[in-house]
C-alpha cells in the first residue's frame, strides 16, 4: 500500500523540477507586478477604497500583519475566530465530513472526540480519515495528533525563517504543507488560506489585495482537490502541486485584471459619497447598487426594499438626485427609473 507523504522518511523534504514551474513562475510574478503597478497609479483614497481582502473571513490579521512573525497564538486566534463562542462545537453539515467541505473526522466521531476551537485537534484514533460519498471513501489520513504540536513547529521555523525558497513557491509550498499536517479537526481549509495569503502578500511586500486565491480555488475546486489528493498519497516530489497551485494563481490574478474597471468604479462612487449625508435606507440602497442590484431603480422597487412609504423613498431618491448621486431615466412618469451616476 502506497504511504503518505507525511509518512516517508524524508518528510518534509520537498522537491521540484524547476524547469516545469519557471514559465508559471514567471507569469504569475509578471501579473502580480501588472496589477501592483496599476492599483498604484490610483490615488492614495481611492486605492484604500478599492482594496479588499476576499474570503479572509475571520482572519484579516493574517494581511494585515503579514511581516510579522507566524506563531502558534496568531494561528489558534484565527482558528477561534471561525468558530464563536456561542456555536456548539465545531463546523459539521451533519453527516460525514467530506473532502470538499475541508475534511476532518466523521461527524459522529467528532461529537465523540470533542476539539475546542482555537486549540489543535486530539483526536484518540491513530489517524484522521478525509473521506466523501456514502460509502465513506477515504481520500487523505492526516498525521495522528500526537505528531501535531512537533509537525507545526517545524513548519512555522520554516515559515519564519526559510529565506531561500522563492516566495510565490513558498505560498505553494506553505499551502500543502499545513493542509497536510492537518492540525485542527475543522477549519484547515480556511487557514490554508489565511497563510496563502499572507505569503503571496510577502511576495509582493503589500497588504493590498486586489485578487482572491481562495475564490479562484473554490472555482476550481474539484482540480484542487484531485492534484492535491495525488500528490499526498505520492512522493517528496510536488512538481504537479506547484506547477497546479501557480496555473491556478494566474488565473486568479487574470480574473481580478479582469474585473479592475468595474472595481475602480465602485472605488469611485464609494469615494465620492465619503461627503455626503446619507440616512439608513439611502446608505442600504446605495450599497445595493454598488453590489449589482438587478432590475430597475424605481421609487416603488425603493420603498419595497427600504419598508418605508412611497413619499419618504422619493424623497430619499430626490436628495441624491440633487446631490449628483443618481440620475433619473429618460422615461417619465410610472416608468421613472435611476441609476447611480457614472464616476
Amino acid at each position: 500500500m502506497s504511504a503518505y507523504i507525511h509518512e516517508l522518511p524524508d518528510w518534509p523534504r520537498f522537491r521540484w523540477r524547476h524547469e516545469s514551474v519557471l514559465a508559471p513562475l514567471a507569469s504569475a510574478r509578471y501579473l502580480q507586478g501588472q496589477l501592483i503597478g496599476q492599483a498604484e497609479a490610483w490615488p492614495g483614497a481611492m486605492r484604500t477604497e478599492a482594496r479588499r481582502q476576499p474570503d479572509l473571513g475571520q482572519t484579516p490579521d493574517a494581511i494585515d500583519r503579514y511581516d510579522q512573525p507566524l506563531t502558534e497564538q496568531r494561528i489558534l486566534a484565527w482558528h477561534a475566530a471561525l468558530f464563536p463562542a456561542e456555536d456548539e462545537g465545531l463546523r459539521g453539515d451533519g453527516g460525514e465530513l467530506r473532502a470538499g467541505d475541508d475534511g476532518g473526522v466523521p461527524a459522529a466521531d467528532a461529537e465523540a472526540h470533542p476539539n475546542p476551537a482555537g486549540a489543535w485537534r486530539t483526536d484518540s484514533a491513530a489517524l484522521v480519515h478525509v473521506v466523501s460519498g456514502p460509502m465513506g471513501i477515504v481520500h487523505f489520513e492526516a498525521p495522528a495528533a500526537v505528531r501535531i504540536s512537533g509537525e507545526m513547529r517545524d513548519f512555522l521555523d520554516w515559515f519564519n525563517h526559510d529565506a531561500t525558497t522563492e516566495p510565490v513557491l513558498k505560498a505553494a509550498l506553505a499551502h500543502l504543507w499545513f493542509v497536510t499536517i492537518h492540525p485542527f479537526q475543522d477549519g484547515n481549509g480556511e487557514i490554508a488560506g489565511a497563510l496563502t495569503d499572507m505569503a503571496l502578500a510577502r511576495s509582493e511586500t503589500s497588504a493590498q489585495r486586489f485578487y482572491s486565491m481562495s475564490a479562484q480555488i473554490r472555482e476550481e475546486r474539484d482540480d484542487y482537490y484531485r492534484v492535491l489528493e495525488r500528490t499526498q498519497l505520492g512522493t517528496m516530489d510536488v512538481t504537479p502541486w506547484m506547477a497546479w497551485f501557480l496555473g491556478c494563481l494566474v488565473r486568479a490574478i487574470e480574473r481580478a485584471r479582469a474585473g479592475l474597471p468595474e472595481l475602480l468604479a465602485t472605488a469611485r462612487h464609494r469615494e465620492r459619497l465619503r461627503d455626503v449625508p446619507l440616512n439608513e435606507r439611502q446608505r442600504l440602497m446605495l450599497t445595493r447598487l454598488l453590489e449589482g442590484h438587478e432590475g430597475r431603480l424605481t421609487t416603488s422597487t425603493w420603498a419595497a426594499l427600504a419598508k418605508c412609504s412611497q413619499d419618504t423613498a422619493l424623497r430619499d431618491v430626490q436628495h441624491l438626485v440633487a446631490r449628483g448621486v443618481l440620475v433619473r431615466g429618460m422615461r417619465g412618469g410610472r416608468s421613472t427609473h435611476y441609476a447611480l451616476a457614472q464616476a
